[in-house]
């Protein structure tokens, strides 16, 4: 999505600013009450001074308790030694990043199979639990799986169909199948009962299959049920190391974005590949609630808002270096200083920071990704095993809700639509606002708007004034 576009969504009308003349220079600003532009372009100078000494100058001097900085970026030519510091720096990031996300990527995997182990015991479970309340297909079930996965099966001249088949005890498959005493403890009384009418030895192998089958069943449910709880832990705690890698990898991420050369200015007359430069685009966004002197009455709707915005083209010089610092650039060359004022309320200063950050909500959004895309792939039952361990989760997984059933329309309505067409859509009406609240919040604003006007001139006035400049 474009800067124009952006502007469009958040309801910002653009600026058609007179610096659109220059290619290498951003457009995209909402249009502003009122602008100051400084260029100043002079050898051995330090651009980082001039930024700091506006930003101290605003958030000090004027009062202005919160600023927040929308954009960070450089560029910088292939053959600079900034380029050169920057790409190492840029390497051992990227290193650290690819470590977490091939770690992330291999336990997301790892939930597929600890999702189906817990599928697969929740199964056996339930044909325990029903076993134990007298549901005889369960019970015949869990016979069947004993004698294939405990005796061997047909294999196994000991097992129940071995016997059957070398000692001639036909009846005992039948018998076993058939008997169902709900205890160990009751296997010697429910056959001597049930079962008098066959001759000892096969109620005597009758009583010793069904005595081995039901120690195996309560034996096993209680091994089941220590195995469920084990692995629900264990999925949480899977869970929980991989949120914790993203938040790991997450500074990493930003850091890269940070350390990326932007394209754009790359690719302006400014930059050449042979020479040694660069480029920095640095904004903040100051704003207040202004407080009326004579009155003392502070607003409450309308803020006083500077957007500064520095672009530097920059000759870096990597001889600067002192005892305990890390060698690094100092930037010298040419600074464009645009200060831009504005009255926006807090909704308007929102959208504009979303706006700017939204590139990385996205990337954060395709890291998140995979653990959602295995949420929902998993049919929410990872969510529901989850929330079983005590997680709090909210996922895109979770079960829809039912739809309500629409209602079929009244006669007037059907005779309406079929002569007259479907009804307009109606558009929510905006809150009214009062004549003395309008009146009231048309004092703030203009309030405001002076107060912003004459912040931005004393800064423009001063900055030059500070700096010897020629005063108009």
């Amino acid at each position: 999505m474009t800067s124009e576009e952006l502007l469009k969504k958040f309801g910002f009308k653009q600026e058609i600013a007179e610096e659109a003349k220059d290619i290498y220079l951003p457009t995209s600003f909402p249009q502003p009450i009122k602008r100051y532009r400084i260029v100043w372009e002079i050898y051995n100078m330090s651009m980082e001074e001039s930024y700091y000494w506006i930003l101290r100058y605003i958030q000090q001097d004027w009062g202005f308790p919160h600023v927040i900085k929308t954009i960070d970026v450089f560029a910088a030519a292939e053959n600079s030694a900034f380029f050169g510091v920057s790409q190492q720096r840029i390497g051992l990031q990227q290193d650290k990043v690819s470590q977490f996300l091939a770690t992330i990527g291999k336990m997301v995997k790892e939930l597929f199979q600890l999702v189906r182990e817990l599928r697969i015991i929740d199964e056996r479970l339930t044909y325990y639990e029903e076993s134990f309340k007298g549901v005889e297909s369960s019970e015949i079930t869990l016979k069947g799986y004993w004698i294939d996965l405990v005796e061997g099966g047909a294999k196994n001249p000991a097992s129940v169909f071995g016997m059957a088949r070398e000692v001639q005890f036909t009846s005992l498959p039948d018998l076993f199948f058939s008997t169902h005493p709900l205890t160990s403890e009751e296997v010697d009384k429910v056959v001597d009962t049930q079962r008098a009418g066959f001759n000892k030895s096969v109620r005597n192998a009758l009583k010793r299959k069904l005595k081995t089958f039901l120690v195996w069943k309560e034996r096993t449910y209680k091994e089941l049920k220590t195995r469920r709880a084990f692995t629900i832990k264990y999925l949480r705690q899977h869970y929980d190391i991989i949120k914790m890698y993203m938040t790991w990898v997450r500074p990493y991420l930003r850091h890269i974005r940070r350390l990326t050369l932007d394209e754009e200015k790359v690719l302006t007359p400014e930059m050449v590949s042979a020479f040694e430069g660069s480029m920095v685009e640095v904004e903040f966004l100051a704003h207040k609630l202004p407080v009326n002197d004579k009155t003392q009455v502070q607003n409450k709707v309308y803020h006083s808002c500077i957007l500064a915005h520095f672009l530097y083209r920059t000759r870096p010089s990597m001889s600067y270096q002192q005892e305990g610092y890390q060698r690094g650039p100092i930037h010298v060359g040419k600074l464009e200083i645009n200060l831009r004022a504005y009255v926006w309320k807090k909704e308007e200063i929102d959208s504009y920071v979303k706006m700017k950050k939204q590139e990385d909500f996205e990337l954060m959004k395709s890291i998140s990704g995979s653990v959602k895309a295995a949420m929902t792939a998993l049919g929410g039952e990872l969510e529901k095993y989850l929330a079983e361990a005590g997680e709090e989760i909210t996922t895109e997984g979770a079960p829809p809700k039912p739809e309500e059933k629409p209602t079929k329309p009244g006669f007037l309505k059907r005779f309406r639509a079929e002569f007259l067409g479907p009804p307009k859509e109606k558009k929510p009406k905006k809150p009214k606002i009062k004549g003395k609240e309008r009146v009231k919040l048309e004092a703030e604003k203009s309030f405001a708007v002076k107060t912003v006007k004459g912040t931005m001139f004393y800064v423009f006035k001063n900055y030059k004034k500070g700096h010897r400049m020629i005063m108009w």
